[in-house]
């Protein structure tokens, strides 16, 4: 037998009746006062729906008819009794109601629906397309009303009194929310149209186009005024970015990156620049070759092992030696390894990959969370220098930050926009990248976190020039230069200057450095050749299909 269904009551006195969630957020005062009126004298003609309060307790949660319930409420006070509709009803079922309530009575303000929109998002899992059907709005304005629930209380309350028009509250939307309170202040205080707010923002936004960094992650970003653009009918022009904190880190990253790689290169050429000097030195005292490059060396090439044996060789840290039947020092020389060449770069590899780390972490801050978690748990995390991130304190969380005290300094963390927490993480992750002692820890990240140096270095003058001539044919062979321009070739270039050498190799005709990562600047001694090409997929023809 089915269960009797309870038996709901059709009257209930205002004190059993509790608000529930109601998207609303302002009620006109004059239209309450109507309201209240018209109960006086006509009593409630339309009952409130409600539903059994979820929590168990002896009461009713208000669905649908906040603005009968706050009238009533004045009109008969809390021992009143008013006629209900009372449903059984999911948390789903109560919002969707709600809404609808809102929307058939009296238009709802921009905002109401921004918050309507929030929840049904998070009751949709996150699908938009679900959560526009659901609401009964399109695409466009879903998208429109999620970017205005990012508006600060204070200029939603202003909306919502109408201080402020839609297109002041689709400017402020655009504007980081720390920041929104002062500038709402401004277009209030001096009573900017939307014009004028709009030519006052323009000129704290910052041009994208002369960005010095990756604008990779700027496309679908909502300070891009290029994504503004298609949301809001009010934006700032295209190609400027309304949030200039986040502007102003990712330039500094970019010219910390900028300034270190120079650094690198000036290093380099300091260190390469003596044995280029001094033509006694040990790369032309080691070289079997006279600056003419004779016959006798393009044998001794000849002589070697093919180029196409060394490469299929299994052996990670393959070994080429510089044959010289003529040579005395010769027999005295070390092999050339992938290990001997890494043991000169090691400043430059452990200086990169820090760099590409720091990188990765600054654009994610999921993985900037994991490695800060690591770095607390095994101890490490305080080898970040105190003045790395005191120092950009200011410009992390705002410029009044370093001067609060430490509760003060809680309060304003704890309410940090969800962006911005995410910048600040991605910061620090970057910072431990940068500053922790153990390279291997480096190296673990960049293994666990799959970071490619092939996608951002790329074999260059500075880095050949810190290498002998037989370290350079080393690199040469395993980079498959020797191969594409030939043997012989290339021992007459291995005959003449080591300068005319290295410019031989990086103008090689038809041969790509690019994605080309030597031994020497890998993990693990091994060399990373490019990236294989991925394969277009090839739809099979409808009868082999058929057959």
């Amino acid at each position: 037998m089915n269960a009797p269904q309870p038996t709901w009551p059709t009257t209930l006195p205002l004190s059993k009746i509790v608000k529930g969630k109601n998207p609303r957020r302002f009620f006109d005062p004059k239209k309450h006062e109507e309201m209240v009126i018209s109960i006086g004298l006509r009593g409630v003609l339309q009952p409130p729906l409600l539903r059994p309060a979820p929590d168990g307790a002896d009461a009713f949660e208000l669905v649908a008819g906040e603005r009968r319930y706050n009238a009533s409420l004045e009109v008969y006070g809390p021992d009143g009794r008013i006629p209900v509709i009372v449903r059984e009803m999911t948390d789903q079922e109560a919002l969707e109601a709600a809404i609808a309530e809102n929307d058939d009575r009296d238009d709802p303000s921009e905002t109401e629906q921004a918050d309507a929109a929030v929840r049904y998002l998070a009751a949709c899992q996150g699908d938009r397309a679900e959560a526009a059907r659901r609401l009964g709005w399109s695409r466009a304005k879903l998208d429109r009303r999620l970017a205005l629930a990012e508006l600060c209380d204070a200029a939603k309350c202003a909306l919502d009194e109408r201080r402020i028009k839609v297109g002041h509250a689709e400017l402020l939307a655009a504007v980081p929310a720390d920041k929104q309170e002062k500038a709402l202040e401004t277009i209030l205080d001096a009573g900017l149209d939307v014009a004028k707010t709009l030519k006052l923002l323009m000129r704290v936004t910052q041009s994208l186009a002369n960005a010095c960094f990756d604008k990779t992650e700027c496309l679908n970003c909502p300070f891009n005024s290029g994504v503004q653009r298609v949301l809001f009918e009010t934006h700032v022009d295209d190609g400027s970015c309304t949030n200039p904190t986040c502007f102003q880190l990712k330039t500094e990253a970019a010219e910390t990156i900028r300034f270190e790689e120079q650094e690198r290169a000036a290093k380099a050429a300091r260190t390469a620049s003596p044995a280029a000097a001094d033509r006694s030195g040990d790369d032309e005292q080691d070289d079997p070759t006279d600056e003419t490059g004779t016959d006798h060396e393009e044998d001794s090439v000849e002589t070697e092992p093919s180029v196409d044996d060394d490469i299929e060789k299994p052996s990670p840290a393959p070994s080429i030696t510089a044959p010289s039947a003529g040579s005395a020092s010769s027999a005295h020389k070390p092999a050339v390894t992938a290990k001997s060449i890494a043991r000169r770069t090691t400043d430059l590899r452990e200086a990169t990959w820090r760099t590409a780390l720091a990188r990765a972490l600054a654009s994610n801050a999921g993985h900037a969370q994991t490695t800060i978690l690591v770095a607390a748990m095994s101890g490490t995390l305080s080898q970040i220098k105190a003045d790395t991130l005191t120092s950009r304190a200011g410009l992390l969380v705002g410029a009044a930050f370093p001067d609060l005290d430490y509760g003060a300094k809680i309060t304003t963390i704890r309410t940090l926009p969800d962006r911005q927490a995410e910048i600040v993480l991605s910061v620090i992750g970057a910072a431990y990248a940068k500053d922790v002692l153990t390279f291997d820890h480096v190296a673990d990240l960049a293994r666990a976190f799959e970071v490619d140096l092939r996608d951002t270095w790329k074999v260059d003058q500075a880095f050949l020039e810190r290498y002998t001539k037989e370290e350079l044919k080393f690199i040469a062979n395993e980079c498959g230069l020797v191969a594409h321009m030939g043997q012989k070739a290339f021992a007459k270039r291995l005959g003449s200057k080591k300068s005319d050498l290295i410019s031989s190799m990086l103008n090689a005709l038809g041969f790509d450095w690019s994605g080309r990562l030597p031994s020497a600047m890998t993990l693990d001694c091994t060399y990373g050749p490019p990236a294989a090409p991925v394969a277009p997929q090839v739809q099979a023809p409808v009868t082999d299909l058929a057959a």
